[in-house]
């Protein structure tokens, strides 16, 4: 072999090992104390590495402005209630996307910041006034070359912020919402997505009675609870118990609004499925992945809204500690304790 083409394969290999992902995010806080309605905090994320990343904009992450559950916020007197919006959402399905608003994409060097308004989204009151330690969701999904998904860690670096005054404000869902429970109604629906909705409600209170079943011979381990809620515990077993009972057929008394998510700002329509606010447990926002899911299967409509009724704090108030299967089901070995508190291990039990 010539030194020319050793030369090649030598700088070739050096491009390979050289070329690595790398995340940088930087969580920013006023520096001078703010009451909630002035509480902006900004995230700037940068690329430090030297490959161009398809980032997904998990509504989890500082990627999306909606008023999901991005930071860690604690202080000394505890953690504020959070009061924003549970969305679910497909990391799997997203990357698949054609669609522009799925990504973000950042070439080696470049960064971008983004300006979280709060208000609406924590309630400060419990803890009351005082300094803050703010941080965030870490772990982006993006797309390789290759069109792979994959994770990436980004290192962080989180400041303190203070708040005063003005500890907590209702958002516009809360604000606007009757809690009375009714037949099963609609918003904004056409008359097809009322049809499938209904048929898809129909089968989700099947698949909650049919979990309910199932649950209440169950004394141990068996491979389906295992499988999404880890190593079987009575005390955990006993809330995933009652979340599923305390869902039962609500299903089909909800209202179901078509309308809000195609105008919502901060909400990315075509990959997100619905979304609800946990303190209203009478209405969910469907979106669009919604209607390209079938009506009952994997990520399905009435898996859909068994993950979104799971989130109302009258049924549990389940959280998105992760999405997808795979991330659920290692969330179950990795951490019970969370699993029991995941809307997808729900959805997919």
């Amino acid at each position: 072999m010539s030194a020319i083409n050793i030369g090649l394969l030598f700088s070739l290999f050096a491009f390979q090992v050289s070329a690595a992902p790398g995340l940088a995010l930087d969580i920013a806080a006023p520096s001078s104390a703010v009451d909630v309605d002035s509480l902006i905090v900004k995230a700037s994320l940068k690329n430090t590495g030297d490959v161009t990343l398809k980032l997904l904009n998990d509504p989890r992450s500082v990627l999306s402005k909606a008023n999901t559950n991005t930071f860690s916020i604690s202080s000394t007197s505890g953690t504020p209630k959070f009061t924003g919006l549970r969305v679910k959402y497909v990391p799997s399905q997203a990357a698949k996307s054609s669609n522009s608003s799925a990504f973000t994409t950042l070439a080696p060097g470049q960064a971008i910041e983004i300006d979280h308004n709060l208000a609406g989204t924590y309630n400060f009151t419990r803890c009351g006034e005082g300094a803050y330690n703010f941080s965030a969701l870490n772990t982006f999904n993006y797309v390789d070359e290759s069109g792979e998904l994959k994770t990436i860690e980004a290192s962080i670096k989180s400041h303190q912020l203070k708040v005063a005054g003005k500890l907590a404000t209702t958002n516009r869902y809360t604000a606007t919402a009757s809690v009375t429970r009714r037949a099963l109604s609609f918003t904004g629906c056409s008359t097809d997505q009322q049809s499938q909705i209904k048929e898809a409600a129909t089968a989700s209170d099947a698949m909650v009675s049919n979990a309910n079943s199932y649950l209440s011979g169950l004394a141990s381990g068996k491979p389906r609870y295992t499988t999404w809620f880890g190593t079987f515990d009575k005390s955990r077993y006993n809330s995933v118990a009652s979340h599923f009972k305390n869902i039962g057929t609500d299903a089909s008394s909800m209202n179901y609004d078509c309308s809000d998510c195609l105008t919502h700002p901060s909400m990315d329509y075509p990959n997100t499925y619905a979304y609800v606010d946990p303190n209203v447990p009478t209405k969910i926002y469907l979106c669009g992945a919604f209607w390209r899911a079938p009506t009952t299967g994997t990520d399905s409509k009435a898996g859909t809204i068994v993950h979104e009724n799971s989130h109302f704090v009258a049924n549990g108030a389940v959280e998105d500690h992760v999405y997808g299967q795979g991330d659920a089901q290692a969330l179950a070995k990795s951490n019970p304790a969370q699993a029991i508190m995941n809307a997808d291990s729900h959805e997919y039990l």
